[in-house]
């Protein structure tokens, strides 16, 4: 008796009746002459993608290390104006100090005679 139950229910999925789908996925011939085909891609070979890249890469970090190296000249030449300054006060204390010693001594000379 089970084997009877089995054998009919094997009949009834072999049938092609039991796979029929629900909903046929087709389409009628005029919405296929309606729909406009996609224009052509034009392909971005690896060449020219490559060297696209290579050469934005190439721009960017130039850039970037150009400004680094203006900022860089910019703050060694500041503390260098400072510096020039600097000697340049400490030259004229030097000379003004020499000026006075020499008056000093002259007048101290003229004093001894």
């Amino acid at each position: 008796m089970a084997s009877r139950i089995l054998a009919s229910g094997a009949r009834a999925l072999s049938s092609p009746a039991a796979f029929r789908p629900v909903r046929s996925f087709q389409t009628s011939a005029q919405r296929l002459a309606d729909a406009a085909p996609l224009p052509p891609r034009k392909p971005v070979g690896a060449f020219r993608g490559g060297l696209f890249g290579f050469l934005l890469g190439t721009t960017l970090a130039g850039s970037g290390v150009y400004y680094y190296v203006l900022q860089e000249y910019k703050a060694s030449n500041e503390l260098l104006m400072e510096d020039i300054y600097t000697l340049q006060q400490a030259t004229q204390r030097m000379s003004n100090y020499l000026g006075t010693l020499e008056e000093k001594v002259e007048t101290m000379e003229r004093k001894g005679k």
